[in-house]
């Protein structure tokens, strides 16, 4: 076997081992894009297949047609899968035209001599043009990160490469008058090797960008609660903590609330917990279109609800609370009797600055105390912060959620 064969014998193994690679990502749902990375391989893996066999049928136009169209399928492939995966409209009709283009193109340039540096160049731009329209595809993607845009010069540079191919068989003695000749000449060897070397680093970068998104959609789903879609506990306190210490470095108010449903407990022994985590739900979604988009919303316990809100003061944050409120009070719930209605109690605190988290959290909790014993269906804000050693006593958090 050939340098040039060995390459090629390596490039077949190489390209299913990606491929399994990428589909085995691609079992997770939320990275489906990963399946036609893993076709784009598998077209990769045949066209090094056909390429192999071409030296055992000399002078079939069909083994050479399929060979050529089989690489361009892996490109098209391969660009689906990066407009999948940044959430851009593949743009099946450019990808179809250019796949038609470069299929006819290479067709009519079967009969030139092979040492043509016109057949070279028009047998090699396709490849230029398919690989250049998936960076523009990477560029249009929202919310690039620095290892996008490193995915997109490489593959910008694996698009030149093409365009260089010509001259780089110029500089090494030619591509060979024949299919045959070519796989043993020194182009060959080159070409492949180049042509692998472009390949695995594009995938180990693809590879690192899907590691990257599993490793965030995790962090994501640890910090979020499955019922009401909001920050779970740690998630949130997460966040107000990072508020807070963002606004002990600037002139920013802030202020926070905690928000328990009115007689929870009833509500799950007259209508069951699927009902009761209806109502959950329905009061989630007034507390996100109730609080600005920059306030972060939290389930903190079974009906306990938390929103801190940088850029508010007291006045405001109260302001939100209320329409939350009067919201949920006027709010039907699914399943459940037309006129039965739920109410919730909140209190609110405006943080100070040199307060930690749990004084401010104490604080809002004990407004929402008074809240509780004034009637419920009420918002009532906090005192001024004090020095711990001067606070009053709170009763123990919560003891009244069955009321």
């Amino acid at each position: 076997m050939s340098g040039a064969g060995f390459i090629l014998a390596i490039n077949i193994a190489v390209a299913g081992l990606l491929a399994t690679v990428f589909m085995m990502i691609a079992f997770d749902r939320a990275h489906a894009s990963a399946r036609w990375i893993a076709l784009g391989y598998v077209f990769g893996m045949s066209n090094a297949a056909l390429e192999l066999l071409i030296a055992d049928v000399p002078g079939s136009r069909l083994l050479m047609t399929l060979t050529y169209a089989s690489f361009l399928a892996a490109l098209v492939a391969f660009d689906i899968g990066l407009a999948r995966k940044y959430a851009v409209k593949p743009p099946w009709r450019l990808l179809g035209l250019a796949f038609a283009v470069a299929l006819a193109l290479n067709l009519s340039i079967q009969d030139m001599a092979r040492e043509s540096m016109l057949r070279q160049v028009l047998y090699q731009a396709p490849y230029a043009a398919l690989q250049g329209i998936g960076v523009w595809l990477v560029l249009r993607a929202p919310n690039r990160e620095w290892i996008d845009n490193a995915l997109a010069g490489l593959l910008t540079a694996s698009s030149l490469h093409f365009l260089a191919k010509p001259l780089i068989a110029a500089a090494s003695g030619g591509v060979g008058d024949s299919p045959q000749t070519y796989l043993r000449s020194t182009y060959a060897l080159f070409s492949q090797s180049l042509g692998t070397v472009f390949a695995v680093a594009v995938a180990l970068l693809m590879l690192a960008i899907y590691v990257r998104s599993m490793l965030a959609d995790a962090t994501i789903r640890s910090e979020t609660d499955a019922l009401s879609g909001l920050f779970n506990r740690r998630g949130f306190e997460d966040r107000a903590e990072s508020i807070l210490n963002t606004a002990a470095r600037t002139p920013m108010p802030v202020s926070f609330a905690i928000c328990d449903l009115d007689g929870f407990k009833a509500t799950n022994d007259t209508f069951g917990h699927a009902a009761g985590d209806r109502v959950i739900a329905v009061f989630a979604g007034v507390l996100r279109d109730a609080f600005a988009a920059g306030h972060v919303v939290g389930r903190i316990g079974g009906e306990e609800f938390a929103i801190v809100m940088p850029g508010a003061d007291l006045a405001t944050a109260r302001l939100a609370a209320e329409g939350a409120r009067i919201a949920f009070a006027g709010q039907g719930v699914d399943g459940l009797p037309e006129g039965q209605r739920f109410t919730a109690s909140f209190g609110v605190a405006e943080w100070h600055p040199g307060e930690a988290y749990p004084e401010l959290l104490r604080r809002a909790d004990a407004a929402l105390y008074e809240a509780k014993r004034g009637g419920r269906n009420r918002v009532r804000v906090a005192a001024p912060g004090r020095p711990e050693s001067q606070s009053a006593p709170v009763p123990a958090r919560r003891k009244f959620r069955s009321s």
